[in-house]
């Protein structure tokens, strides 16, 4: 079925070209959060090159998210992504 959640593996990095850009801020908060659990503390999110509207979803939602400590630009990503530095599980959030 179409409504049901997508099982993401918690992995390093994230490829988010099979979302449609509406989507991407709600998996990118849910991967945060399962990584962040999963003790990961830096993660790729590929959202690709073209104008930039992937990316600047992508970098607007990892500005909301308490655990995101700080991001930016994978610079040698040729299929443009961005790095996330998340906060520990038990540290207090920003």
């Amino acid at each position: 079925m179409a409504d049901e959640p997508v099982r993401i593996p918690i992995e390093t990095q994230l490829d988010l070209h099979a979302f449609a850009p509406r989507d991407i801020p709600s998996v990118v908060h849910a991967y945060i959060d399962a990584a962040a659990a999963a003790g990961l503390r830096e993660v790729r999110l590929i959202h690709g090159r073209g104008r930039g509207v992937q990316r600047g979803i992508v970098q607007a939602a990892l500005d909301q998210h308490p655990r995101v400590v700080e991001f930016w630009d994978d610079a040698g990503a040729h299929l443009g992504a961005t790095f996330a530095r998340l906060d520990s599980e038990d540290s207090e959030l920003r």
